[in-house]
């Protein structure tokens, strides 16, 4: 019999930071956990939530402590459909454009594959090659990003969301 229990094999928190942007990949809280996440949380400034995985706890204890939580769930073991992705793209230059120390964090259930794949998206938009954006991620979430989600993010082409112009997120720039 196995006497691990669940939280002892679950990879800590990972803070990505790259290019001014700040992001963390945990795993699901629960109702029981909500208020050791958000202690672990505010030590990383974070100021938004992004669940992608089906909801499974009350956020009402996230709104108290000052953070949004935004559901753009999709399926177990794949990639983002477009209209998520879309989604994921405002909701990260809203919450930096808002507060440029802020720092998103985004969940799925275990940590290892769907928040991954959103964190490395954003790191491929801001002008990582898709390999050095997994590795990076894979320095701080060993197992991250299965090899379907490998795929995908070998074939998705930046359209520059979130590169930085004349020196400021988001501004438009006239030649």
């Amino acid at each position: 019999m196995n006497n691990m229990r669940p939280k002892d094999i679950r990879p800590a928190p990972a803070e990505i930071k790259y290019k001014g942007f700040n992001f963390l990949i945990t795993d699901r809280p629960s109702d029981q956990t909500i208020t050791t996440y958000i202690q672990e949380l505010k030590k990383h400034s974070v100021t938004a939530v992004v669940r992608v995985c089906e909801p499974s706890y009350k956020t009402e204890e996230l709104g108290e402590a000052g953070i949004s939580v935004f559901d753009l769930e999709y399926n177990d073991g794949t990639f983002p459909p477009n209209e998520i992705t879309e989604e994921w793209f405002k909701i990260i230059k809203k919450q930096f454009h808002d507060n440029p120390e802020a720092c998103v964090a985004v969940h799925c259930v275990a940590g290892l594959g769907r928040a991954p794949v959103m964190v490395a998206l954003a790191l491929v938009e801001l002008g990582l090659k898709y390999e050095e954006a997994v590795e990076l991620i894979r320095e701080k979430r060993r197992g991250a990003i299965n090899s379907k989600q490998l795929g995908y993010l070998q074939k998705y082409r930046p359209k520059s969301r979130l590169k930085l112009k004349n020196g400021h997120k988001n501004s438009c720039c006239i030649q």
